[in-house]
């Protein structure tokens, strides 16, 4: 997809956030004055926290997030090494979410093509669930109209059943896909795998206006992810890709939009979930990478994951939240590792 609006100068206000060089008097020891107001009243560290930041080791903090749907996590640590590696990285977004828990990672053409979508595959699981789905009961996250047409176009009593069911769960992507760069959001899905309808749209816009890196720092970019394809924003490129990554009890296929916006000043990357088969009704991820002069060549790497999803409310879901959110911060934690290693070529 490989998208590039037309360039106007800087626009997004991370500066007022994130960015700021450091004074002489601050040195090396002090964060960039901005990051450093948005850690303190934002993500809240511990003296102790900060203490390891500035020492260069990784970072976590679980964010204020309605625990009955959500969970958001921030992480950061400095990386020795220019910008510039971490979005080559990024663009070749095949290898850098590639092995451990990433199944399969492609990236989608511009403008996409049904063989993007060739190495998509349902779980026997996933096809055993799919052949007694029903609107309002469903293991997989599918609208009204995919579970008509599943039942509809594959011959469960026929050997080729899961064939048939590969064939249309890439046709669904790929036409999905292709909705959403005509409309945005208004072609996001309305999952009907249960009783209520969750209106994937609904719940992006109502989650990301929970965040305040986005909400009340970075209002173009949000307007950007809003507002796609008919909000543009200067300096910036984005792809779509598509995944099946190990998540829980099951793996799950998800299709994100990977938004890069360039500056002089920062570097800031959005990736922004608009579909998965399991768990997530939506997710964002946020990395602001933040030069810092008067700590030397590199970059303080920013992130904060917010993800939306069912099974965190009712009895059941209080008994795991902690769990979850353990685990977002240890997946945090390895993140931030591996991103270090890799960008500083270790």
């Amino acid at each position: 997809m490989a998208q590039r609006t037309s360039p106007s100068g800087p626009t997004i206000a991370i500066a007022i956030l994130l960015l700021g060089s450091s004074t002489a008097e601050q040195g090396a020891a002090q964060l960039p004055a901005q990051l450093d107001d948005y850690i303190a009243r934002v993500v809240k560290l511990s003296p102790g926290q900060r203490t390891q930041l500035l020492a260069g080791k990784p970072v976590t903090q679980m964010l204020e997030a309605d625990p009955s749907n959500e969970v958001s996590v921030f992480g950061a640590i400095w990386v020795n090494a220019p910008t510039s590696r971490y979005v080559e990285l990024v663009h070749n977004i095949e290898q850098l979410e590639k092995g451990a828990n990433f199944l399969v990672t492609k990236r989608i053409s511009s403008p996409p093509r049904p063989e993007d979508f060739a190495e998509m595959r349902l779980t026997d699981e996933d096809v055993a669930d799919l052949r007694t789905c029903r609107v309002g009961d469903c293991e997989l996250k599918l609208s009204e109209d995919a579970l008509k047409r599943a039942r509809a176009e594959i011959d469960w009593s026929k050997p080729t059943a899961k064939a048939q069911a590969d064939a249309l769960a890439r046709r669904f992507a790929f036409e999905y896909v292709t909705g959403y760069l005509e409309g945005g959001d208004s072609r996001l899905a309305v999952y009907r795998d249960s009783a209520r309808p969750t209106f994937v749209a609904n719940e992006f816009k109502s989650m990301v206006d929970r965040m305040p890196s986005l909400t009340e720092y970075l209002t173009e970019l949000k307007q950007y992810l809003l507002g796609f394809p008919k909000v543009t924003l200067p300096d910036t490129q984005s792809f779509l890709y598509w995944q099946e990554a190990k998540f829980g009890l099951k793996p799950t296929i998800r299709i994100n939009h990977v938004v890069i916006n360039q500056q002089s000043t920062h570097v800031a990357i959005a990736s922004k979930m608009i579909y998965a088969s399991h768990y997530f009704w939506t997710a964002l991820e946020l990395r602001v990478l933040v030069p810092d002069p008067g700590r030397g060549q590199g970059f303080w790497f920013v992130s904060v994951n917010r993800s939306r999803s069912d099974g965190l409310s009712g009895f059941t879901g209080r008994l795991i939240r902690g769990r979850v959110r353990g685990e977002a911060e240890k997946g945090m934690i390895g993140a931030l590792t591996v991103t270090k290693s890799r960008v500083e070529g270790k």
